[in-house]
């Protein structure tokens, strides 16, 4: 099949590709709750004909099986949306709930691929070899990804790919250097125990307020002073209660946080440092404290050869012009559970247009995509299934 071809068919199911987009976006569905996501997606692949299999709670694992013997390529987009309000109120299609609303744009993700999934279905007995499609759930909450795999997800893959629509890169530009791309992300929780007491007699109280400060200060230095200050690694606590009453020392603090890492090796040290640091900060106010840590997600990392074919085929199809190299980011994507186990790469797709109002960051309120980058993420999920299988021609 010939790029101009793709292209083409791309182009005429770009309607389709932009009511599906926003249909997502006017019903959003929080992690593992994409119950009616699910049931739409079905919907189009029984329009299809493509053969899948439900997943509980919610996502599915579809199949194109090629008419022709070969390897089998997994496409892969996340479906959850987030709890926040949209602001975007005078737009046709905002989200009809409240309080949520598909601010990272999973909803371009399912769209985009739905409609490589109709352009590679168009084609399948010329295909050499299968077309895995999975449409996941919970990458917000860093659960999707991992159930997927539990389901056989990668069973007989050969290769994976996968794309999120990006706001700081203009609309159509596409990234995909090789290596580490997004950061390992975790969550630790600290509880600090210590004696209530009257405000005007702190010698016969504990106080868990100054443990926790001490301790929010002091663990910023785990950075600073032991990672090599070349990499990139973030410690933020993010939540910090304490206290009820202007006139009360507080005996309890609660706090929780969350590291960013790029290598094993400095994830357990960091993890092994803030048990350390409460630990320590406990006994020198005289306290008590239990920690607690979550690994979440995995670093994203590409594998060479296939980011290198994703930039080959942004070249070829959308000009060198449309590709960035960007460095690596500390924001977290569950698609590293599957890079750590089959050879992958993950695109990022610009999506800004400050002509059009698309300006504002992932995980805002105002958050909107430049719809007329759909298209290219679209075209790209299908490219990299055809190049890979071998059925893809200039």
């Amino acid at each position: 099949m010939k790029i101009s071809e793709v292209k083409e068919r791309i182009l005429s199911y770009n309607t389709e590709l932009i009511e599906w987009r926003r249909h997502f976006h006017m019903y959003p569905e929080l992690s593992m709750e994409e119950v009616e996501t699910t049931k739409t997606l079905a919907k189009e692949l029984d329009k299809l004909g493509i053969s899948y299999r439900l997943v509980e709670p919610t996502g599915i694992i579809a199949e194109i099986k090629g008419g022709k013997p070969g390897k089998t390529v997994a496409l892969r987009a996340d479906m959850d949306a987030l709890p926040v309000e949209e602001l975007n109120d005078t737009l046709a299609y905002a989200s009809k709930k409240q309080g949520l609303m598909h601010a990272c744009g999973h909803d371009t993700h399912m769209s985009m691929l739905l409609t490589a999934v109709k352009v590679l279905n168009d084609v399948k007995e010329e295909l050499n070899g299968n077309v895995r499609i999975l449409f996941q759930p919970g990458e917000e909450a860093a659960l999707g990804a991992k159930l997927l795999i539990k389901e056989g997800a990668l069973e007989g893959v050969d290769a994976i790919f996968g794309e999120h629509i990006w706001a700081p890169l203009d609309a159509g530009i596409v990234t995909c250097e090789e290596g580490p791309r997004m950061g390992a992300c975790d969550v630790f929780y600290v509880s600090f125990h210590g004696k209530a007491g009257h405000g005007a007699m702190p010698e016969s109280a504990i106080d868990a307020t100054v443990m926790g400060a001490s301790y929010v200060q002091n663990v910023q230095s785990i950075i600073s002073r032991n990672i090599d200050p070349l990499h990139s690694a973030v410690v933020t606590v993010g939540k910090f209660v304490s206290g009820t009453r202007f006139n009360v020392i507080s005996g309890e603090c609660e706090l929780e946080g969350s590291i960013r890492t790029f290598t094993e090796e400095e994830r357990v040290m960091v993890e092994t440092k803030l048990r350390e640091f409460a630990e320590a900060t406990a006994k020198m106010y005289g306290g008590t404290m239990d920690f607690k840590f979550v690994r979440g997600t995995d670093v994203v990392n590409n594998n060479a050869a296939e980011s290198a074919r994703v930039r080959n085929l942004v070249s070829r199809s959308f000009g060198d012009d449309k590709l960035r190299v960007e460095p690596p980011m500390c924001v977290a994507e569950d698609f590293g559970a599957y890079t750590d186990r089959i050879p992958g790469a993950f695109a990022l797709v610009g999506a800004r247009n400050e002509a059009k109002g698309c300006i504002w960051q992932h995980h805002n309120g105002n958050f909107n995509v430049d719809e007329d980058a759909l298209k290219v993420g679209a075209e790209l999920y299908a490219l990299y299934a055809l190049d890979f299988l071998g059925n893809l021609d200039d």
